[in-house]
């Protein structure tokens, strides 16, 4: 973990800074650079005229393509900076863009202000900015489940994944972990386009958040209102979750909230027949939001004391 300590500058700086609005509107953001470059691949070699094991090779050369050469970024901005704890902090600092740990939080809280006021209109609005089922169709409970799961799901994908791996190798590491997050989300669905050529970004994101997936539970169980009850739940529902790993972290906080999260869902009109976590449980309502939220806050410490405990070792 020779890089702990600059993951826990990365946070820090998310933290109190997030990623201005202005920076984005001047030069954008790593990861949309990084969609940019997934988009162009995607167009230029996915064609559906391929036979699918032909286009199952070409997107696993894409992927391993766009992984390699943002290891490769990494390790050359990494390798011509000054060693000690000058590098700590400037790897930190580099590290920054790709933690979003401020901008996750204040996503989250935007559906829960105008939920607390009694206008379900803008909560829909502000929940389908981070999840891609029919707001329409959603009730305040279904609303938010959705912005608790978003919550549960981008805390271990969007924070803790990329931190463990930079913590681990440095930016070759959270940049490598963001090239395979970003391939996933775009390419890595089961749609007719992508069921091939996205077969391998959608694996490789598997194996690159099987542990911190887990890791994020565990600390959610520590801090959550009823750390029994979300032990309990993430141990029995963790593995009945579409996702190998997106369970983890949600059941962990559906028992620690004491609510039930999943179920069916409404996408493009079809209904999605997804187990429930915490079948007996209540639905959630705006309230369990906000304790969603300080057990996120909370999370976002513990991981940011450990990292520093770990510099200082």
């Amino acid at each position: 973990m020779g890089f702990a300590g600059a993951m826990a500058v990365a946070m820090v700086v998310d933290a109190l800074l997030g990623w201005p609005s202005w920076l984005f509107a001047r030069i954008g953001h790593p990861v949309t650079w990084l969609g940019w470059l997934i988009s162009a691949i995607d167009t230029a070699w996915n064609r559906p005229s391929d036979p699918p094991a032909f286009r199952r090779a070409a997107g696993l050369a894409g992927a391993l393509a766009v992984i390699a050469l943002s290891v490769a970024l990494g390790w050359a901005l990494q390798s011509l900076l000054p060693l000690g704890w000058i590098q700590i902090v400037l790897v930190g600092v580099l590290a920054w863009p790709l933690v979003a740990l401020r901008s996750l939080h204040d996503h989250v809280a935007a559906v829960a202000n105008p939920m607390r006021a009694g206008d379900i209109a803008a909560a829909r609005d502000a929940v389908s900015r981070i999840v891609g089922r029919d707001p329409a169709a959603l009730d305040e409970a279904g609303i938010a489940r959705a912005a608790i799961e978003s919550l549960a799901e981008n805390a271990s994908d969007g924070i803790v994944a990329p931190v463990f791996w930079g913590a681990l190798f440095g930016l070759p590491g959270i940049l490598g972990y963001k090239a395979i997050n970003t391939l996933d989300s775009m390419i890595g669905h089961r749609s007719e386009r992508h069921e091939a050529f996205g077969w391998a970004a959608a694996r490789i994101d598997d194996v690159a958040n099987f542990i911190p997936a887990r890791l994020t539970g565990f600390l959610f169980v520590l801090l959550a209102p009823q750390r029994s009850e979300a032990l309990s739940c993430m141990t029995r529902d963790a593995r009945r979750h579409r996702s190998p790993n997106g369970g983890w972290p949600e059941a962990a906080m559906a028992g620690g909230l004491g609510v039930r999260l999943s179920g069916p869902r409404i996408y493009h009109g079809s209904i999605t027949n997804e187990p429930w976590l915490n079948e007996a449980a209540r639905d959630p309502l705006a309230a369990d939001i906000d304790r969603g939220l300080t057990v996120y806050r909370r999370t976002m410490l513990l991981l940011a004391g450990i990292l520093a405990i770990l510099a200082f070792a």
